[in-house]
């Protein structure tokens, strides 16, 4: 049953805390001032057990005052007036044993899909669904973040609201650099999704470097006539036809609309009816071109909470031309995939990038396990930032992606192997003397016998817990077992015995393996493949070991560099 607590606090610290687990049920926690107006009201789910860590305010403003706490909860009022506590430091309990070093995660509680990323003098700008109040997909609002390198990222602590909160699906943001839209020059554009029945398309401006944002009056943009699905907007300029265009997932399909004054928009065409390919219903669409020889290529990047090709989340894309107009792709018989990790989704590239780089993030994690993942403080975590560019895997175009170089100026201490010859098998103890589960691992070598039939590479630690990649030359596969990697328990489908790709068969690999506590992202010759997956050992890798089945190889590059962050 739930009760009504309503007590006075003095406010004699930096930070409210609140216990949170979230086995428990959920509270409505207001906080008002000596005049009974609102300064926060939020839903959350506080404990008088131990908790999983506490939910922190930020009351520095309010120090030396009296406030009124209204709690609506099934806890008695003597337990709610115990278990709240204050304090001059954030709770020490979100050092996660599983929170990367160098990925970005929110400070607290649920993080899903990146969203509004744009770039503007010198800062990257980064968006994400957060939930500041617990580890469920819940109290979804948009948090801002910023960097300088997209590796060292800072929090702004006032959430963005942008239209109704609790009616908001993905946004895409654009700047309006000739105040085409009449909100002034430079202005930050915010397109995105009401999500109340019907769905429509809404428009909101800033002026302040996007920390708040300004409802357009004649919202919305454009409405829909029905309750399917409609969401992620995304808009860009198209330099060739003069105006902007807006591609917006329709479920099956992506509908593409122009404008010229970023308020009114015409319906140009659909993309994607009658596609086998497309295994799942689209979201987080990107069109955007590319280099490719002495043209150009364009690329429709396209995000799937079902049917990836080791199942549940993925990123799908496909190539062609667009003439401001239509989107034509050259091939639509078959599925190709960004990244073949289970743990790649809600991908978007950052609009407004220096020099013309396409770069971008995603979400690392998988719909198919997401709310059971082990880590307590902080739920989810995004891909380290990645380039796109144009390659070729045979004789087909592919999209290749690989890590941005300001990763480079993270690298400490370096373990440097011995290159040789192998034919049997190597192991490595103790590969980082200073091991902090945050490294990357460079490993070149020459397949120099046909007859080298797969080669196996694992990091292991002293629990034998063990993370193997395997080259199988003989079937083309690149192959990935998580199965004891760590804590697996929580799902049976994080415990696949194998993870997939397809592998071109080469005479000289490239192996990048990035691993960050609780992932390992492998990008292998220069991005043709990649695979990012999550992993969860109680103990960081400690040794590696490398073996060759048949034939030889010839090692040329070998080091182990440990990451860090400021």
């Amino acid at each position: 049953m739930k009760h009504t607590h309503r007590f006075q606090v003095s406010v004699t610290d930096k930070y409210l805390l609140f216990p949170y687990h979230d086995k428990s049920d959920e509270s409505q926690i207001s906080i008002l001032d000596n005049k009974g107006n609102v300064i926060r009201q939020f839903h959350t789910r506080i404990t008088d057990k131990p908790p999983l860590y506490y939910i922190k305010f930020d009351s520095a403003e309010l120090l030396h005052t009296t406030v009124v706490l209204s709690i609506v909860t099934d806890l008695p009022l003597n337990s709610v007036t115990d278990i709240i506590k204050q304090s001059s430091d954030p709770d020490p309990t979100t050092l996660d044993d599983f929170r990367p070093v160098y990925h970005f995660t929110a400070p607290t509680g649920w993080l899903s899909s990146p969203n509004g990323l744009f770039y503007k003098k010198g800062n990257y700008h980064l968006y994400y669904q957060h939930n500041a109040y617990g580890n469920k997909y819940e109290n979804i609002i948009s948090t801002h973040a910023v960097s300088d390198n997209m590796i060292d990222w800072h929090t702004k602590n006032t959430p963005t609201h942008i239209g109704n909160i609790n009616e908001t699906h993905n946004k895409s943001i654009v700047i309006d650099k000739e105040n085409i839209a009449g909100f002034g020059k430079n202005a930050i554009l915010a397109f995105y999704t009401s999500c109340m029945s019907p769905y429509s398309i809404h428009l909101a401006y800033s002026s302040n470097k996007g920390k708040t944002f300004t409802s357009y009056t004649n919202n919305p943009i454009l409405a829909y006539n029905t309750d399917q699905e409609i969401n992620d907007p995304k808009v860009f300029w198209h330099d060739a036809s003069k105006s902007w265009v807006m591609v917006i997932p329709t479920s099956p399909t992506i509908s593409i609309y122009n404008s010229s004054n970023l308020k009114d928009w015409n319906k140009l065409s659909d993309f994607g009816v009658g596609i086998s390919s497309n295994k799942g219903t689209w979201h987080s669409p990107d069109l955007f071109e590319l280099p490719y020889g002495k043209t150009t290529k364009w690329v429709l990047l396209l995000d799937t909470k079902t049917g990836a090709p080791n199942g549940g989340s993925g990123t799908q894309y496909f190539i062609g031309e667009f003439d401001g107009k239509t989107f034509t792709a050259d091939n639509t018989s078959t599925a190709l995939w960004l990244d073949y990790g289970k743990d790649h989704t809600s991908s978007m590239i950052w609009h407004n990038t220096p020099k013309d780089k396409v770069t971008y993030i995603a979400w690392m994690s998988n719909w198919e396990y997401t709310k059971n993942l082990p880590s307590k403080a902080f739920k989810n975590a995004m891909t380290i930032p990645r380039n796109l560019e144009l390659g070729t895997n045979g004789e087909q175009i592919v999209l290749k992606s690989y890590p941005v170089k300001e990763l480079k100026k993270i690298r400490e201490e370096v373990s440097e192997f011995q290159t040789q010859l192998l034919d049997k098998s190597l192991n490595i103890q103790y590969f980082l003397d200073d091991n902090q589960g945050a490294y990357e691992i460079i490993l070149e070598f020459d397949i120099v016998d046909t007859k080298t039939q797969r080669v196996k590479f694992s990091l292991l630690n002293t629990e034998g817990e063990r993370l193997q990649y395997t080259l199988d030359l003989t079937k083309g596969l690149l192959l990935v077992d998580r199965s004891e990697s760590g804590d697996c328990s929580f799902s049976k489908r994080f415990s696949k015995k194998l993870i997939t790709a397809p592998l071109q068969v080469e005479k000289k690999y490239k192996f990048k393996l990035y691993v960050d506590k609780c992932s390992a992202e492998l990008f292998l010759n220069k991005g043709k493949t990649v695979m990012t997956n999550l992993i969860f050992p109680s103990e960081p890798y400690n040794s590696l070991q490398l073996s060759v089945e048949e034939g030889r190889i010839d090692i040329t590059k070998f080091r182990v560099h440990s990451l860090h962050n400021s």
